[in-house]
């Protein structure tokens, strides 16, 4: 019997032929579904490819824009100021500003701390300003570099760094034309001055451009100008740069030898009204205005401060006079002996002068025939002649802060206070007031504006011009202001002699007002003058505030800055001479205190009239 072990059985399993698996049959919806499922998604994704190209498209586009094409600002050139005659007073060069964006440069204190070496700034203070404005993504580090100073900066590579080109104001002629011109700020807006009052014009319109940018915020391309930057327009002062310099040169030195506190000079031009010099002291550096320690010496005092003109006001007393139809010219006043009471006050001439002619009241300067004229005549009369030659009122130049003085319009005159105007105590006036009503008596009663700009023929004639007063009267007040510059007829201004030219003009002495009071020892002194006298081309006023030292009187302070530069202005405009060497005064002649005249007699003796 044979016997099967499990070997055997495995060996016959496998020697057994193997039937294969029947095939299973492929169902076509497969395919299809497979199919569908592609040609879906090709669908898909072709729809949302036309709707990126075609409905999104302007979206994307400013999308895409926004994150790598800037519109940046392009800077306008401010506009130039020039004298009468082209020469520059204020200009704009380009410089470049750096700034920086503080989120990328926050955290890289290596390079803030290059940055702050290559612009001679203080590491840790740059880097507390950076980190104070991390919420920014502009911040100014330093302006108005010069350009090849700023290409340095961005040499360095540092990320987040960059310039930006703007104007910086420049002054050539610096502290002579300080106070007229006036600053603009770092901005490039006016601020004091000219460059304030014609703001509008000087400022250009700025520009737009377009660039692109990476991701690091570099500019790879220029794509072209939005709006071109407009520049602003020039501006055109009356000012004679050459008689400029030579008032501020001569009323420096003056100042200086004084020690005064202050000083103001204005030369104005009889017959269009333009200025062709104002200047001020103390002035300023206008390139260095962080230096200057009193804000006060920005002002234009020639505008801006007032005084009270003291005996510079006696002309308009003597015209109103005439007006009057009360006095003329030989009209005689008495004045023994050399005092007058009015109630309890008391006015005093430094002697006694005796009988007066109008004529000599005006070359002795008596307050007491002053006060008698002006008593006799009445107040309304004198305050109306003062009104209408310009105290009181705007000049017309448009110079931003110009003040207007004050003069009293009081419904009852008491008589101390009409007998004080008349010797130009109780009212106030700027330099600039008192040009141009001395211009006035110069240009045969005809008020004008007074103008900053240099006037062309048609704005000339185009000029608003009010005759206030009659040619006949100021003829005669001119013929009497020349004697008051005329030591042989009794003048004792003989300072303000201008060699070859007649002279008319009139000396102020006038005690400061202090805290109690008029100071004894405190004064202003002025002195206003025309020349030619007998064809008058140019006024000058000159004012010196508080001199110190042993003289005091206008005769002796500012009549001679007044003949040096009126002499000057003379020769710089070529006006010829009006008199030959043998006509002039053969000598100038020194007077002692006790000989005086106005700027003798008006301080001390006057004082009980002028506190109530």
């Amino acid at each position: 019997m044979n016997t099967w072990n499990q070997s055997d059985i495995d060996q016959a399993i496998a020697r057994q032929p193997r039937k294969r698996p029947a095939a299973c049959p492929v169902q076509p919806w497969r395919l299809f579904l497979v199919a569908a499922c592609l040609l879906l998604c090709v669908a898909v994704i072709g729809w949302k490819v036309a709707a990126l190209h075609i409905q999104q498209r302007d979206f994307l586009q400013g999308q895409g824009d926004a994150r790598t094409i800037r519109s940046l600002p392009l800077a306008a050139n401010r506009g130039l100021i020039t004298d009468r005659n082209g020469e520059p007073l204020a200009m704009s060069s380009p410089v470049r500003s750096i700034w920086v964006n503080p989120r990328l440069l926050l955290h890289h204190p290596a390079a803030i701390a290059r940055l702050a070496e290559a612009l001679e700034l203080n590491p840790k203070t740059l880097h507390t300003h950076i980190a104070d404005n991390t919420a920014r993504e502009f911040l100014y580090v330093r302006r108005h570099l010069p350009p090849a100073v700023a290409e340095r900066v961005l040499a360095l590579g540092v990320k987040g760094v960059y310039a930006q080109q703007e104007y910086r104001r420049f002054y050539p002629q610096g502290e002579a034309t300080a106070h007229l011109v006036g600053v603009s700020n770092i901005d490039d807006v006016g601020q004091e001055g000219m460059e304030l009052a014609y703001n509008h014009r000087l400022q250009g319109v700025p520009g737009r451009r377009q660039v692109m940018k990476n991701a690091r915020g570099h500019i790879i391309q220029e794509l072209g100008v939005i709006r071109p930057a407009q520049p602003g327009g020039h501006l055109q002062l009356s000012i004679d740069l050459r008689i400029q310099n030579l008032a501020y040169r001569e009323l420096k030195t003056e100042y200086i030898t004084r020690q005064a506190k202050s000083a103001s000079i204005v030369v104005l031009d009889v017959d269009t009204g333009e200025v062709l010099a104002m200047a001020n002291q103390p002035s300023y550096n206008p390139h260095n205005k962080s230096s200057i320690p009193d804000f006060s010496v920005l002002r234009n005092r020639a505008v801006t401060d007032v005084f009270e003109p003291g005996s510079t006001i006696k002309p308009f007393t003597i015209a109103a006079a005439l007006e009057s139809g009360l006095y003329s010219p030989d009209t005689r006043i008495e004045t023994a002996p050399g005092r007058m009471a009015i109630g309890p006050h008391d006015i005093s001439d430094i002697r006694d002068y005796g009988t007066l002619t109008l004529t000599q009241v005006m070359t002795r300067s008596s307050n007491v025939a002053s006060s008698k004229i002006a008593l006799e005549v009445g107040p309304e009369p004198l305050r109306d002649m003062l009104e209408r030659v310009g105290f009181g009122r705007d000049s017309g130049s448009g110079f931003p802060g110009e003040r207007h003085g004050v003069l009293p319009g009081q419904l009852r005159w008491r008589d101390i206070e009409t007998a004080t105007l008349s010797f130009g105590y109780g009212l106030s006036a700027t330099a600039l007031q008192m040009a141009q009503a001395y211009s006035v008596l110069a240009d045969g009663g005809v008020r004008k504006p007074v103008s900053l700009l240099k006037l062309d023929h048609q704005a000339v004639a185009a000029l608003w011009r009010e005759q206030v007063v009659s040619p006949a009267v100021t003829a005669q007040v001119m013929d009497m202001m020349e004697t008051v510059v005329d030591p042989s007829r009794g003048g004792s201004a003989d300072e303000a002699e201008v060699h070859l030219y007649r002279v008319a003009g009139k000396t102020g002495t006038a005690h400061v007002v202090g805290a109690y009071g008029y100071e004894d020892n405190r004064y202003n002194s002025l002195f206003a003058g025309v020349v030619p006298a007998r064809d008058p081309k140019i006024v000058v006023v000159v004012i010196i505030n508080e001199p110190r030292g042993g003289e005091h009187f206008g005769g002796q302070v500012a009549a001679p800055v007044f003949a040096r530069v009126a002499g000057g202005a003379m020769r710089i405009l070529n006006i010829p001479p009006t008199l030959s060497a043998g006509d002039e005064a053969p000598a100038r002649i020194t007077r002692s205190l006790d000989e005086g005249n106005e700027d003798i007699l008006e301080p001390a003796t006057r004082m009980s009239a002028l506190t109530p």
